[in-house]
């Protein structure tokens, strides 16, 4: 499709109108109109333009302006030519409410639900639909149940639209409830079965006071009987342990109904069994009591809770190899005619994900009623299944009626929104629950009682348009959580343009604008396969056309590029490319021209449109202003100092305006009018020594008449502390005297000579050397005395120590001190053995 061609005055035209529209807002303003309309004008065809929030489209057959996409805000096209879709709301079944309905009819009323209403939001003179209107609406039943209202709609919305829904919801008093009770019957759970069989009449009792339309039924499971979740041993697959039946996967013991009695008997009859790895096949029992809704006797309308009793973990997909199973789980109804699951080895456990989809298919509410060792394990697992719960069971279920109880209290106190719209449309909640105050974004309200009604906004956006049109009508359902009632929207997405389709206005084949060599849609034209050019008015197979060379398209002979490389050579003459911002513009016979790549100055083209203006890529300066980017004054009156004199006061040249200052032999100049010289040395050494005479006294002039004979041009004036004030060119000065003391003054000369000093000198304090030297030489002394007291008191104390060493190892000697032990006497005596004495 080759779209009209746009004439560049008329662009002119069109910019300075923006421009004029969008003066005297703030810039945020400005910049938000300019990227709406830049956006708008970017748009070459109907539906992608109606596409663009805020924009239309203009079908005019002889449109003269820049862009047929507009902001739709602004009268750019007559309103019979103008195409904008509005929003349209259309409500096909409004029953009332099951409690409103009642509290009609107890006071008298007829009780027929509205059928029809409509809303309608946005605005523009066309549609892209309308909803024709019908008489063939339901009403109210006496015996139907409805807690939603209302139930059926449709929608057409633009892209990027909000439009808001009223929903409105109460919970019917008496709703139907339908609960069942699937339970581990590994051995572990024996004591827990033996309990429950004791307390169905008492649920049953307990959940008919609530509702005396109450279903009650009973499932149970173990295990696939594969190892290693269960032996496989031929006597452990019969009796794995004592008073056990053979294992099983998952069986429908009661289907529900309301026979209580029969729920005891079923459970009393149950026998348990066993396995051998610590989690269960729960997750399989899961999938088939909600798939198989027929086998297990779910009704449509009522509240469905399955409430899931173990002390284990669960197996969940994947673990299924362990057992050689790899075929993944369909999510199918496999029960056989005693109600075991057939698939059990055939299919491996259904993941967390199906679970939850199956639940959300089915709006059934999973309470899962496990030990208080596991309790942790299944609170994290209810946060990826909704509407789920889980809560403490005793050790042998005693507390199943309460748990149940209290855990019912809470699911239908609350309610909680939920829908099935796709990634491209947005839907958000709104309520103030059972509050006066404003609505808070909330899809949930709880502590909610039978017969109270609370309202929900839901806003309905469309983010973007499907990429396939058959996408473009959805079917889009919104339910309270765990409610088998759900609101109808038969949402049409506004993607296109009526003009667009044939048999449509706007829509000619063949026609007079596109030569009668295309189709005009929408006011642009679609040229057949061997035409181009705007109005399809150029042949691609006549070679003699004048329109055949394109030669024309380039700037000389040398040159190879068409058009500069920024437009096309249509029919022998550049069209030269847009750009998204309608204010820029490519222009020149060949493209060769702009006005956006001049250059700039504080980032505004040209220094901004004050200074000049960007004409064929180059700043046509206004007068008064020179320079590349028009930012230089042509003037050097801003280089004059304010008093008179040479242009920068002699030291530096004036530039653009403005003084640039030089560097001499003096010093360093600076300021405005480089006045200043921060660095020069100026008066201060001339008027040195006087100040130092009449101030303080010292210096060289201090002897005799020479202070009064050599300074007659000023008396200083004292000051405590010395501040340069820049405004009157003060000029600083600061020494050191013979005393290594600090002196400043300041002096100016505006007329005379003015000085100010320091009152008084800055001084580094006096040192008394004397007593430095003399307390060096004590504390050497007493250190040395502090030592030889130190290494008496050492020597002291280690000649006591030897000294008690010493004595008590003359204390511990074992010789007689009277006796030398080493003596000997002189004579030996003898003794004859044969001698008798005689």
């Amino acid at each position: 499709m080759i779209l009209e061609r746009n004439r560049r005055s008329q662009l002119a035209l069109l910019t300075i109108a923006m421009l004029a529209a969008i003066a005297g807002q703030t810039d945020a303003q400005k910049a938000a109109k300019l990227t709406a309309v830049s956006t708008c004008a970017s748009k070459e065809k109907c539906h992608t333009c109606i596409q663009t929030e805020g924009c239309a489209w203009c079908m005019q057959p002889d449109f003269k302006g820049q862009s047929r996409c507009y902001q739709n805000t602004s009268s750019l096209c007559p309103e019979e030519f103008a195409y904008s879709p509005i929003t349209l709301e259309e409500i096909l079944v409004n029953n009332k409410l099951t409690n409103q309905y009642k509290a009609e009819l107890a006071a008298g009323g007829s009780g027929i639900g509205v059928g029809i209403g409509a809303g309608i939001s946005g605005g523009s003179s066309m549609s892209s639909s309308g909803f024709s209107s019908s008489s063939g609406y339901e009403e109210y039943s006496a015996g139907e149940i409805v807690q939603i209202q209302p139930q059926s709609m449709r929608l057409a919305l633009r892209v990027n639209e909000k439009h808001n829904i009223k929903i409105s919801y109460s919970q019917a008093e008496g709703y139907p409830v339908d609960l069942y009770y699937l339970m581990d019957l590994s051995k572990s759970m024996e004591d827990d079965k033996a309990k429950l069989s004791t307390l169905g009449d008492k649920l049953s009792e307990t959940m008919k006071r609530i509702t005396n339309n109450f279903h009650l039924g009973f499932g149970s499971f173990v295990d696939k009987v594969l190892m290693p979740y269960v032996s496989t041993i031929p006597k452990k697959l019969q009796h794995p342990c004592e008073n056990c039946k053979a294992p099983y996967g998952y069986q429908n013991h009661m289907p529900l109904n309301n026979n209580t009695e029969s729920f005891s008997n079923e459970v009393k009859n149950a026998t348990v069994s066993g396995n051998l790895d610590a989690p269960e096949g729960g997750f399989d029992a899961i999938m088939q009591a909600i798939a198989c809704r027929s086998q297990i006797g779910w009704r449509e309308q009522a509240r469905r809770l399955l409430v899931f009793s173990t002390d284990a973990g669960f197996h969940y997909a994947g673990d299924g190899k362990l057992g050689g199973v790899i075929a993944p789980n369909d999510g199918e109804c496999h029960l056989g005619p005693t109600g075991l699951y057939t698939h059990s080895e055939l299919q491996d456990y259904p993941s967390i994900s199906q679970i939850n989809q199956k639940v959300k298919d089915n709006a059934i509410n999973i309470i899962f009623a496990v030990t208080a060792s596991q309790l942790s394990v299944y609170e994290k697992l209810v946060e990826h299944i909704q509407g789920s719960s889980a809560a403490k069971l005793d050790n042998d279920s005693s507390n199943v009626v309460e748990l149940v109880k209290e855990e019912y209290r809470k699911i239908s106190s609350s309610v909680e929104m939920k829908d099935n719209a796709t990634g491209d449309v947005k839907i958000t909640y709104f309520s103030s629950c059972l509050s006066n105050g404003p609505e808070l974004q909330t899809s949930k309200c709880d502590n909610l009682k039978e017969g109270q009604q609370v309202s929900f906004t839901a806003q309905i956006q469309l983010l973007k348009c499907p990429e396939d049109p058959r996408d473009w009508t959805q079917t889009i359902h919104i339910s309270p959580v765990g409610i088998n009632e759900v609101m109808q929207i038969q949402l049409t997405m506004l993607c296109s343009c009526p003009c667009e389709k044939p048999g449509s206005i706007g829509y000619q084949v063949h026609a007079n604008s596109c030569s009668s060599h295309g189709t005009s849609m929408c006011g642009i034209c679609n040229c057949d396969d061997s035409y181009f050019g705007n109005k399809c008015e150029c042949s691609a197979t006549d070679l003699t056309s004048k329109f055949a060379n394109d030669t024309s398209c380039r700037a000389d002979s040398t040159s190879t590029t068409d058009c500069s490389g920024r437009g096309n050579c249509v029919c022998g003459a550049c069209e030269c490319h847009k750009r998204p911002n309608p204010i820029e513009i490519i222009s020149g016979k060949h493209c060769e021209c702009d006005n956006f790549s001049c250059e700039r100055n504080r980032n505004q083209l040209c220094s901004g449109p004050d200074h000049g203006t960007c004409e064929c890529g180059r700043c046509k300066c206004k007068p008064g202003w020179t320079g590349a980017n028009c930012g230089c004054q042509e003037s050097n009156d801003t280089c004059m100092p304010p008093g008179g004199g040479e242009v920068c006061s002699g030291h530096g040249s004036c530039e653009c305006g403005v003084c640039k200052c030089t560097v001499n032999d003096q010093g360093r100049f600076s300021g405005r009018h480089c006045e200043k010289c921060p660095t020069c040395s100026g008066r201060c050494q001339e008027l040195k020594d006087c100040v130092q005479c009449q101030m303080y006294k010292t210096g060289e002039l201090k002897n005799g008449d020479d202070c009064a004979r050599n300074c007659t041009l000023f008396v200083p004036v004292g000051v405590e502390k010395v501040e340069i004030d820049e405004t009157k060119d003060e000029q600083m000065c600061t020494f050191f005297d013979e005393d290594d003391c600090k002196f400043m003054f300041k002096y100016s000369e505006q007329g005379e000579l003015h000085v100010y000093a320091q009152e008084n000198k800055e001084c580094p304090p006096k040192v008394f050397m004397l007593g430095i030297v003399m307390g060096v030489i004590v504390a050497i002394v007493l250190v040395g005395l502090a030592i030889l007291l130190l290494w008496k008191l050492l020597t002291t104390i280690h000649d006591r120590r030897e000294f008690a060493r010493f004595e008590k190892e003359r204390m511990n000697a074992k010789w007689d001190t009277g006796e030398n032990p080493i003596y000997k006497q002189a004579t030996s005596t003898f003794k004859n053995p044969m001698y008798a004495g005689k």
